[in-house]
């Protein structure tokens, strides 16, 4: 079954590290990460951009809302995510365990199985 791992955490502490932290910081996540993908069971990995990059749509009462951020009234934003092919969610569950001890600060991160509606064909 694929699973999304959704990475939420404070955007100004992680956006304000230097590019050393942030090497370490990538270092310590790859290392996570490498035998999930050696195994092939590694899907797309992302990090978003600060949420004041983000735009939003709501549904308006006569034509679409377009705000400019995401809205949210939280401490943490959700900053990225992984997608994964494990058999079971405790396989899920274990690696996020790592990603978690792996990551610095105090990141947060959310399991949730994973459809995929559309494959599509976009390369980065």
């Amino acid at each position: 079954m694929l699973y999304a791992i959704l990475c939420y955490a404070n955007e100004e502490t992680v956006f304000a590290w230097s590019k050393e932290e942030e090497a370490a910081a990538m270092a310590r996540l790859y290392a996570v990460q490498e035998p999930v993908a050696k195994a092939g069971k590694l899907g797309p990995v992302g990090r978003l951009m600060p949420t004041t990059a983000a735009t939003t749509v709501r549904k308006g009462k006569e034509e679409p809302l377009i705000l400019d951020g995401p809205f949210t009234e939280t401490k943490e934003q959700l900053l990225g995510f992984y997608v994964v092919d494990f058999e079971t969610l405790d396989e899920a569950i274990n690696f996020t365990k790592e990603l978690s001890a792996a990551n610095a600060g105090s990141a947060g991160y959310e399991i949730r199985p994973f459809y995929v509606f559309m494959s599509g064909n976009a390369s980065p």
